[in-house]
């Protein structure tokens, strides 16, 4: 795709360009004084969450805080390896993924909660950088992500209904943009290309009142999100996967091994479509073009990580494991533009 900057053209995949050295979203059409207008024969193409090339799990508890970033690949069914670390060793924080960039934030350092937003690259092997703050410190806060915006939804304490939004194209703090229905922590949380899902999650502390909301909100405007649907089950600490059509639940506390599916397309509750292969509280998940993934958990303590087809409902298979056990990391996949 083509556009045009002082009468210089700069050629972008429809997703992100670069002006100065600073990535800009294509859908932003305007950044920093920079005006971009694509040609009249092109169209921008819909990102997706779904990665193609890696799953990644950052961050965690093993039962001390660990900052280790962790890459397992999609083609193949491997081990992880450690790529980099988190500019500060914390667990439960949101995942998001652009298209070029992981992120992670929020989470806890023992004892306070982090307001930390990190960003780390898919291009190459590196460590995360500190570019930006949510709102306010929070733990267990759920990931969304749109083309052109990372999101971060819930958390505590206190216990939290907010939903925060910065933006890929930049590094900036987040914006309160929402609430959702309740407060809660511990959600799982899923992506389609014009909506964020936030599941499950727990309502109190100490643990005590789990929930099975579908909540629902659009990345085409800040505003509150709704409640759709119900998972099969109450729960939380659960992992999020998204396809390009459903959202995915697995996992989740108390300690289960239960994969829920839920459409895009229409609000309605959620279906039990198969298991993981250990029932477990706290896992990461990561989803490529085909297939989800669960990874880590706890008790006892694991390393296994998990996959599932998108095509069919059918039970996760064990395809590797994690550098180490660890639980309530945060996850992201990257893809490659196209």
């Amino acid at each position: 795709m083509a556009f045009k900057n002082q009468g210089t053209t700069i050629i972008s995949d429809g997703r992100e360009i670069t002006v100065n050295g600073l990535a800009v979203s294509a859908n932003a059409r305007q950044f920093v004084g920079v005006t971009a207008t694509t040609s009249p024969t092109s169209a921008l193409s819909p990102s997706i969450f779904q990665g193609s090339v890696s799953g990644y799990s950052s961050g965690g508890y093993t039962p001390v805080p660990v900052n280790v970033i962790d890459k397992f690949p999609f083609a193949s069914d491997t081990n992880a390896t450690d790529v980099g670390d988190l500019s500060q060793t914390r667990y439960g924080s949101a995942g998001q993924s652009s298209s070029i960039h992981g992120y992670a934030s929020g989470g806890q350092i023992v004892p306070p909660a982090s307001s930390v937003i990190d960003k780390f690259p898919f291009a190459v092997n590196a460590n995360a950088t500190h570019v930006g703050n949510l709102i306010l410190a929070r733990r267990s806060p759920t990931g969304q992500s749109s083309s052109i915006s990372g999101y971060s939804s819930g958390g505590t304490p206190p216990i939290s209904n907010t939903i925060n939004k910065f933006p890929f194209a930049f590094d900036s703090n987040a914006t309160d943009v929402g609430d959702l229905t309740s407060g809660r922590y511990g959600s799982a949380g899923q992506s389609s290309t014009t909506f964020g899902y936030t599941s499950g999650g727990e309502t109190t502390q100490p643990a005590s009142a789990s929930i099975n909301t579908i909540d629902k909100f659009p990345f085409a405007s800040d505003t509150n999100a709704s409640n759709v649907g119900d998972l099969t089950r109450a729960i939380f600490y659960v992992a999020g996967q998204s396809s390009t059509t459903h959202g995915y639940t697995s996992g989740g506390n108390p300690a289960s091994n239960t994969i829920d599916k839920f459409p895009f397309a229409s609000d309605t509750n959620a279906t039990d479509v198969g298991d993981l292969t250990q029932a477990r509280s706290g896992p990461a998940g990561q989803s490529s073009t085909v297939s989800g993934y669960s990874s880590g958990g706890t008790p006892p303590l694991r390393n296994t990580i998990d996959k599932f087809p998108f095509a069919s409902d059918t039970n996760a298979t064990d395809v590797g494991d994690l550098t180490q056990g660890r639980y309530v990391a945060s996850g992201q996949q990257a893809r490659t533009l196209s």
